[in-house]
C-alpha cells in the first residue's frame, strides 16, 4: 500500500496580550489501529513557555490529553468535540480552575 502524506485539515494560532500561546492543528491520516479516526491532532496551550493543556495522539500512544505534567486517556468522539474539550479546558486553566 502506498504511502500517503499526511493533510493539513485545520490549522489556528492564537497568541494572546499575556503572551499565552493557543495552537490547533489537524490531519488527515490513514486509518490504522493507532489512528482509527484517520486524524492526527496536536491542541496545545502555552503559557510562560510551557504546555498547561494539551491534547493529542502521538505515534504509539492513541488519544490522550496532558494538564500540566499529568496524561489522561481522552475519548475521541469528533473533531468539533475535541475543539470544544480542549477549549473549554483552555478557559478553565486561564481562569484557575484547573
Amino acid at each position: 500500500m502506498p504511502y500517503m502524506k499526511a493533510e493539513l485539515l485545520f490549522h489556528r494560532k492564537n497568541i494572546e496580550k499575556s503572551g499565552d500561546i493557543v495552537e490547533m492543528k489537524i490531519w488527515k491520516v490513514p486509518t490504522s489501529k493507532d489512528k482509527p479516526h484517520g486524524l492526527k491532532y496536536s491542541l496545545v496551550y502555552i503559557r510562560e513557555g510551557k504546555r498547561v493543556i494539551g491534547y493529542d495522539n502521538a505515534e504509539g500512544r492513541g488519544d490522550h490529553r496532558h494538564h500540566g505534567q499529568r496524561e489522561y486517556r481522552y475519548q475521541f468522539r469528533d473533531v468539533d468535540s475535541l475543539i470544544e474539550d480542549f477549549l473549554r479546558d483552555v478557559d478553565m486553566a486561564q481562569r484557575g480552575e484547573l
